[in-house]
């Protein structure tokens, strides 16, 4: 396998249209657009990966040309933008993979975007650590070529978990690309660059090679399990608009189908952190069903690694498949039947075959022992010792056999799945949010003249006993050992992650809440109490204060910032004209 250069035909000139270095002049204020900013904020890059005969899978193309990867990265690229040999991909396949970014290489993100990430659900927030990689796929019959076929992948590099949105924009430029080649992706890099940023919550209409594509992307502030369906505007010019239903799920009956009376089980070990392996026979599988599995938690964020397509050839292979310690909190999607014998010793693995809508009732299928699983070619199932925490729910299995048993559509039992999920999680994370929200110190206790108070410290023992009267069975008639199921989750890797979210957004609260405090006081007669160098030292804390609070966009009331800075005016204005000089001109670090 070998990197090649990015080609010179038909590439822009970096020099005609300048990088968006993500870097800020100063924290808190936003750097004016530059050429290729629209374009940063939706992807990283394009990039073509053909293969050569003597070097192997190469990158042929880097879209735009200054667009950085390291070497390392471009390696990862080549290897996952391919499906193994043994998967027998003919025609168009199209699937996703994830891979860390290079360590010292980590950018901030424009300040710009900093915002909307924050907008975002936790499940949709970019991760520094990560890019997705969305493919397209194709392997023709070629009989003027050596190897007798073509191969070559379209693939998207970007920061953010939108499958949907991007597997419909390569379905419509991929085709196309493969026959008019680089010119016809230029103009798809410069129509990418003329979108509009990617606001949360407001219809996007996304200009892409003669179509329009109409899309919203979810907020933080969105009810969860409520769909905004994007409203079709009328249109003055001929181009055809097709709005996108979501930017980012994936259709969860169908991925769940080959272990259809497993679900409530994978929710448990997936909610737990637990390894699981996805054996699939082709990376759309693999990588489908991993995202399913990840999204099947939300709105608790999935705080563990996962990888939609995993590779022998991945640089975290010897780290993920060592038999010399227990395996990592991890979902790995694998195609290749080596991983059948390299991960027999993974507690949990789900075999999935060919993914198809059943025309039939799914038929029960027995969760399987481990020793069972010899190769691939073993049959679609569960393979693992777990024992569920909960009873099976048999009500959503009925449901959901009684919808294939009326042909209902696809996207209706999709929507029932997920609800099921949905209200599976919120009845177990509500009594952990309403103990946590305990923890919060009263308002009273907040003093202007002294830091803010600490949040109490999570004590296991004190949560367990308030689930006798406020524990999941308020909202879930599901029996089962739910005492068991929260403390193993309370040793997990989804738990940490929630938590520190919440301890975080506590603290920024006690900030904001210390803030109005000290807005409702008479800062201006206090200082004439006080000597110059305690009034000084006031003021250059408050500058402070203000400052944090611009950046880390405090819960505050709209007018209290303004509020402060007149307090401030107010203080300065009242002191010599030497100081007075110094402080206005004394910023914060």
């Amino acid at each position: 396998m070998s990197v090649r250069e990015p080609s010179q035909s038909g590439a822009l000139s970096a020099a005609s249209r300048s990088p968006c270095e993500a870097e800020e002049a100063a924290p808190g204020r936003c750097l004016s657009l530059l050429p290729w900013d629209r374009f940063s904020a939706w992807l990283h890059c394009v990039c073509v990966v053909g293969f050569d005969l003597e070097l192997g899978q190469a990158v042929e193309v880097i879209y735009p040309q200054h667009s950085k990867l390291t070497d390392k990265e471009k390696t990862s690229i080549c290897y996952l933008s391919f499906p193994d040999s043994n998967s027998g991909c003919l025609g168009d396949t199209q699937f996703c993979f994830r891979f860390r970014q290079s360590s010292g290489r980590r950018l901030s993100l424009h300040c710009m975007l900093d915002q909307l990430d924050r907008d975002l659900p936790v499940s949709l927030k970019k991760d520094p650590a990560y890019y997705y990689g969305y493919v397209y796929f194709r392997q023709v019959r070629d009989k003027t070529l050596k190897r007798g076929y073509f191969q070559k992948s379209l693939v998207l590099i970007s920061k953010l978990p939108y499958i949907h949105l991007f597997h419909t924009v390569l379905r419509h430029i991929a085709p196309e690309y493969f026959v008019k080649n680089e010119p016809f992706l230029e103009a798809v890099c410069s129509d990418v660059d003329h979108w509009p940023p990617p606001v949360p919550g407001k219809t996007l209409n996304l200009p892409i090679m003669g179509i329009i594509m109409k899309v919203r992307i979810p907020t933080c502030h969105d009810k969860p399990g409520i769909t905004h369906v994007v409203q079709f505007t009328h249109q003055e010019d001929t181009q055809i608009s097709i709005a996108l239903p979501t930017v980012h799920e994936v259709d969860l009956f169908r991925c769940f189908c080959p272990v259809f009376f497993h679900i409530q089980m994978l929710w448990e070990l997936v909610l737990l952190g637990e390894p699981v392996v996805v054996m699939a026979p082709s990376p759309s599988e693999s990588s489908e069903t991993v995202l399913a599995l990840v999204s099947c938690i939300s709105p608790l964020k999935y705080c563990s690694d996962f990888r939609p397509y995993f590779t022998i050839h991945d640089s975290e292979f010897k780290e993920y498949t060592t038999r010399t310690q227990a395996p990592p909190s991890v979902i790995l999607g694998v195609t290749n039947p080596f991983f059948a014998k390299t991960l027999q010793h993974w507690p949990h693995i789900v075999r999935i075959g060919e993914i198809k809508l059943p025309g039939e009732v799914p038929k029960q299928v027995k969760v399987k022992k481990l020793k069972n699983l010899k190769t691939l070619d073993s049959k679609p199932g569960v393979y693992t010792s777990y024992k569920p925490y909960l009873n099976r729910d048999e009500e959503i299995i009925k449901q959901l056999q009684k919808g294939v048993q009326q042909k209902r559509p696809a996207e209706a039992q999709s929507v029932i799945l997920r609800r099921y999920f949905l209200e599976l999680t919120q009845s177990f994370i509500i009594p952990l949010e309403r103990y946590v929200a305990s923890l919060m110190p009263l308002q009273k206790s907040i003093s202007p003249w002294k830091s803010p108070p600490h949040l109490r410290q999570f004590s296991q023992e004190n949560f367990m006993k308030t689930l006798e009267k406020a524990g999941p069975q308020l909202t879930s008639g599901l029996k089962g050992d739910w005492i068991g199921l929260y403390r193993h989750f309370l040793k997990s890797p989804n738990f940490n992650g929630w938590f520190r979210t919440r301890q975080k957004e506590m603290t920024q609260k006690l900030e904001a809440l210390h803030l109005e405090a000290l807005c409702n006081e008479d800062l201006l007669f206090w200082s004439q109490k006080h000597t110059e160098v305690e009034i000084v030292d006031l003021v250059l804390k408050l500058k402070n204060k203000l400052f944090q609070a611009d950046r880390e966009h405090l819960p505050m009331k709209p007018d209290t910032m303004e509020k402060l800075q007149m307090h401030i005016d107010a203080i300065i204005l009242a002191l010599p004209d030497d100081l007075q000089d110094i402080l206005l001109k004394t910023g914060t670090t």
